[in-house]
C-alpha cells in the first residue's frame, strides 16, 4: 500500500497524526498508544503495524528450529493465571534431573535443533549447584546448541540461592552453558494487577532492573507482556513504554512477544481471554510503541495457526520455532500441536506470502532462500 494510501486511510479511521508520526519514523506517545487500542478500525492500526514491519524486514518473516524444556513445575508464587504450577507432592508434580534434561535433548540429535528454551516454576529447595548442573547437561548433550534459559524471576531466585549478588552469578551461569535469557515473567508492570494477580512473584520494577543486570553482563533477552485478563488499556500502554525506556538504556531487547492469557484450568477461569482480533491488536500497538526493539513474534503454539499466520502482516516479523513438548500453555488449555516439523513452518509462512528465513537466537541467519543472506548470515533492516 502507498503511503497516501494509507494515511488517507488512517485519517478516515481518526489515526491521520499517528500515522504522520508513523510515516515519519516519529516515536508514539503513550496517549497515542491509548487511542491504537481504542480505535475500532482495527485493520488500519494493522496496516500502520504492517508498514512498520516491512520497512524493517521487508517479506522476511524469522523462525528457528528449538525444543522447549520445563524442568520443574513446582512452584510458590501461586500465580492466579498459571495451569502449570504444583505444589511439592501435589499430583503431576514434577524436576528433571539434569540426567533427564540431557536425554530431552539427546533425543532430538537427529533434528537441525539449534536452541533449547528452557524455563519452569520457582522451587526454592533447588540449589544453585542445580541450575549450573541442568546448564551443562544440555550443553554436553550438544555442546553446539544455544542454550536461552530462567526468567528474570528464575534469575533473582538462583541468586537467592546461590547467596551473591545477580552480578556475580551471572558470569558463572555464562561459563555454564547460558547464551540468553527468555522474556516472560513480566506478565503487566502496573502494581494493581501484581497485588491481584500475582503478589508473591516480582513486582515489575523487579523485572526491569534484573533485566537491566542482565543485559549489562552481555546477555540478550526478549520481553513479553500477558495480555487480555484483569489489567486495562492504560495499563498495558505503560508497560509497553517501561519496557521501550530500558531499551533505550540497555539495547538489550531483541524481541517483544505479546503472551495471550489463556483462563482454562485456572483461578481465572471466569475470565473471557483475548479474542483473535484482540492477539491481532497487541502485535500491532506492539510493533508501532516499541520503535527500538528489532523483532516481533507472533508465537504460534499459544495462536491458532492461521492467527500467527494473519500476524505476519500485523506487524509480526518472527513466529518462534519448531518447539518440542511445551507444556506451560497447554497445561492452560492451548490446542496447537505441541511440534511442527521444519518443513510445516516454512509452509506456513510461505502460505502467508512471506519469505522463511531460518535464524539461530541471536538471528543470524542459518538459512534462506535468499543467497545473499544465506552468505553473510545476517539480514540488515530494509530501508524504506
Amino acid at each position: 500500500m502507498s503511503t497516501e494510501r494509507l494515511l488517507e486511510r488512517a485519517k478516515v479511521a481518526g489515526l491521520g497524526e499517528i500515522a504522520e508520526k508513523v510515516l515519519a519514523s516519529e516515536r508514539l506517545s503513550r496517549e497515542d498508544g491509548v487511542t491504537l487500542y481504542r480505535c475500532p478500525e482495527i485493520h488500519v492500526v494493522g496496516e500502520l503495524a504492517n508498514h512498520v514491519r516491512e520497512r524493517l524486514h521487508g517479506d522476511l518473516a524469522y523462525f528457528n528450529v528449538n525444543q522447549h524444556i520445563n524442568y520443574t513445575n513446582i512452584c510458590n508464587k501461586l500465580c492466579r493465571f498459571c495451569a502449570f504450577q504444583r505444589l511439592p507432592g501435589q499430583e503431576g508434580a514434577y524436576v528433571m534431573s539434569p540426567e533427564v534434561v540431557a536425554s530431552k535433548i539427546t533425543e532430538q540429535l537427529e533434528q537441525p535443533v539449534t536452541e533449547v528454551h528452557m524455563v519452569a516454576g520457582i522451587y526454592p529447595k533447588l540449589p544453585y549447584e542445580y541450575y549450573l548442573d541442568i546448564l551443562r547437561a544440555a550443553k554436553k548433550a550438544r555442546p553446539s546448541i544455544h542454550v536461552k534459559a530462567f526468567t528474570m524471576i528464575e534469575l533473582m531466585q538462583i541468586a537467592r540461592r546461590a547467596k551473591k549478588p545477580l552480578r556475580e552469578v551471572l558470569p558463572e551461569l555464562i561459563e555454564a552453558g547460558l547464551g540468553s535469557c527468555p522474556g516472560g515473567g513480566a506478565e503487566i508492570f502496573a502494581d494493581r494487577v501484581h497485588q491481584e494477580g500475582y503478589h508473591l512473584k516480582n513486582t515489575g520494577d523487579q523485572w526491569l532492573d534484573t533485566a537491566r543486570i542482565v543485559h549489562e553482563a552481555g546477555l540478550r533477552t526478549n520481553c513479553t507482556m500477558l495480555h487480555g485478563h484483569i489489567e486495562t488499556i492504560e495499563e498495558r500502554v505503560d508497560h509497553l513504554d517501561r519496557l521501550r525506556l530500558l531499551q533505550d538504556e540497555t539495547g538489550g531487547l531483541q524481541t517483544y512477544i505479546p503472551l495471550s492469557f489463556h483462563p482454562e484450568n485456572t483461578e481465572w477461569a471466569h475470565l473471557p481471554g483475548p479474542t483473535a482480533i484482540d492477539e491481532l491488536r497487541e502485535l500491532a500497538v506492539g510493533r508501532l510503541m516499541l520503535d527500538n526493539v528489532p523483532h516481533i513474534k507472533a508465537y504460534w503454539i499459544m495462536l491458532e495457526i492461521p492467527i500467527a499466520q494473519l500476524a505476519l502482516s500485523y506487524g509480526a516479523d518472527d513466529v518462534d520455532g519448531t518447539v518440542v513438548e511445551e507444556r506451560i500453555y497447554h497445561d492452560a488449555g492451548a490446542s496447537t500441536p505441541q511440534e511442527v516439523k521444519r518443513r510445516e513452518l516454512m509452509q506456513w509462512i510461505q502460505d502467508a506470502g512471506r519469505v522463511p528465513v531460518e535464524r539461530d537466537t541471536l538471528y543470524r541467519v542459518v538459512w534462506s532462500p535468499d543467497e545473499n543472506l544465506a552468505r553473510t548470515g545476517e539480514a540488515a533492516p530494509v530501508s524504506g
